[in-house]
């Protein structure tokens, strides 16, 4: 078994989200899974299983528990097995169901992109709403005053809590416990998206994912995805269009997300990943 170490959603092995990526995992049982991605320590790891031309199952597993998506581990999965096969495309059966993961060459580098599932967003529960805010530490004049705190799907539960500005996210400092408390009972598991808006189609973001045993995620494809979701059933941007989600910074570790969103459908999460070696 060998264990590939990708920075994914970068083009610098310091920057972006650390993923483990293993290519051959038929072998592996699911705590032997646990059990690498606990030492790894990233926020999530790949395990893949090639089941025949064209396709493959994964799962997916942080620090702490198995999760049944993740954006930034299957970027980083394409990329890897570009580089070991050559770029084309996947049909990739996750637990949330079977995605498209294509990889091809732009401008000399590999990029993954992958279609999510069917997105939906719904609303949150007034306690749910006041609970999550409060562990957010976030007061009410702290949001944005157009966009709502809203629950968005698009492979992972994610709640989207807008702020009304950069510093209100710079400044972010949860409380761990009691989030990954309310997130468990809720069935949340994966990150919380605090996001401010640069632009139309520019946001920045901040995921705490106390779930997986991280205290902040540095690039999250779903949680992108799912604000992509939550933009388009708002009508709050125009469609077919590319929204971008910088994310990472304030843990050292840049990040740069792309989302096509169509007018319907899943949408697509593309990026690059480079590997780690040290």
């Amino acid at each position: 078994m060998e264990i590939l170490r990708y920075a994914a959603f970068t083009d610098r092995p310091d920057g972006g989200n650390p993923a483990g990526v293993v290519l051959d995992a038929d072998a592996l049982t699911p705590g032997e899974m646990q059990a690498v991605a606990a030492d790894l320590g990233y926020a999530e790891s790949a395990f893949l299983s090639l089941r025949g031309p064209g396709s493959a199952t994964v799962r997916y597993f942080a620090p702490e528990a198995e999760i049944p998506f993740c954006g930034h581990a299957t970027i980083a999965t394409g990329v890897a097995l570009a580089e070991r096969d050559g770029p084309g495309t996947l049909a990739l059966s996750t637990p949330v169901g079977v995605l498209a993961l294509t990889t091809a060459r732009v401008d000399g580098r590999l990029v993954a992109s992958l279609e999510t599932v069917e997105p939906w967003v719904d609303t949150m529960d007034p306690g749910r709403r006041a609970d999550l805010l409060r562990h957010l530490r976030l007061a009410e004049d702290d949001l944005s005053a157009d966009l709502p705190v809203l629950l968005s799907f698009a492979g992972n539960i994610h709640p989207i809590v807008p702020v009304r500005d950069a510093g209100i996210l710079r400044s972010l400092d949860y409380d761990y416990d009691g989030l990954r408390t309310l997130m468990a009972a809720e069935g949340w598991g994966a990150t919380v998206a605090v996001v401010h808006r640069l632009a139309p189609d520019v946001f920045e973001a901040r995921n705490p994912f106390p779930p997986g045993g991280v205290r902040e995620d540095p690039a999250t494809g779903s949680a992108a995805a799912s604000l992509g979701a939550y933009l388009r059933a708002r009508s709050e941007v125009v469609t077919p269009g590319t929204l971008t989600v910088h994310q990472g910074a304030d843990v050292g570790r840049p990040s740069l997300i792309t989302v096509g969103i169509p007018a319907t459908g899943g949408l697509t999460v593309s990026g690059g990943a480079v590997r780690i070696t040290a």
